[in-house]
């Protein structure tokens, strides 16, 4: 899909930057404690675990807090009471938007979420009208530079159970969710290392332009910067240069 790619190279610098503020910390620290109340403490035996705690060394959170949050999800210590919840929109131009949180008060978050979608050219959809379109994959974002013959990484990929590969960087390697950790380290025991997560891929897309464009994009930008929304997921295709363009300005 035209842009997706670029999107998710955007995504990267934009977490890179939002890593410099306490913002993100307030997210991994949600995503810490339920990831260790669903599946323990132990990051050897908790694959959800283990890849929050990855990108949470790489935000430079502090060990303390960390062991804090794992202590509040294994009920060591007392703490917050979070709930998953998906929220499925609308954005501007018939985009469609899966929206994952993370709260301790949903009709607080789905108040403020409707006011930003509203604010915004957007709307709520009801349960199961998007839900179809996005299919829960597991991804690792490898960047272009490790990857000297394209061909051989494809083979080695696939063999190491990769259901497709979007070129681009970075390169996007989607497998089943319950792969993803055999394939992240095969790649790594052969040099390519790269983030892995659980994403939520779109079936098909939309193509928007201009202003659509970059309400869209706005839309998006003013959810993942709501408290208790973890991330976003939209099935938008906006050309690359247009993509970058639009993302420059929103983020100056």
């Amino acid at each position: 899909m035209s842009g997706h790619n670029k999107w998710a190279n955007i995504k990267h610098r934009k977490a890179a930057q939002d890593a410099k503020r306490s913002k993100i910390f307030t997210k991994l620290i949600r995503e810490i404690i339920v990831a260790a109340r669903e599946g323990g403490g132990n990051p050897d035996t908790n694959p959800r675990l283990r890849a929050v705690l990855e990108k949470a060394r790489d935000a430079n959170m502090p060990k303390d807090t960390v062991e804090r949050s794992i202590k509040k999800g294994t009920g060591e210590l007392e703490g917050e009471k979070y709930e998953e919840i998906i929220y499925e929109a609308y954005a501007p131009g018939g985009v469609a938007l899966y929206i994952l949180a993370l709260t301790d008060n949903k009709n607080r978050t789905a108040q403020e979420l409707r006011h930003i979608l509203s604010k915004n050219g957007g709307s709520l959809a009801e349960s199961g009208s998007v839900a179809w379109i996005f299919e829960r994959k597991g991804v690792i974002e490898i960047p272009a530079e490790k990857i000297s013959d394209m061909d051989e990484f494809t083979l080695l990929a696939i063999d190491a159970g990769a259901e497709d590969i979007e070129e681009g960087d970075p390169v996007l390697v989607y497998t089943a969710p319950e792969s993803l950790t055999s394939l992240k380290e095969t790649l790594a025991s052969n040099g390519f290392t790269g983030e892995a997560k659980i994403t939520y891929k779109p079936k098909n897309s939309v193509k928007v332009t201009g202003s659509e464009a970059e309400k869209v994009l706005k839309l998006i930008d003013a959810l993942e910067d709501n408290d208790d929304v973890q991330e976003v997921f939209g099935n938008f295709d906006i050309d690359d240069a247009e993509l970058e363009a639009i993302m420059a300005k929103l983020e100056g």
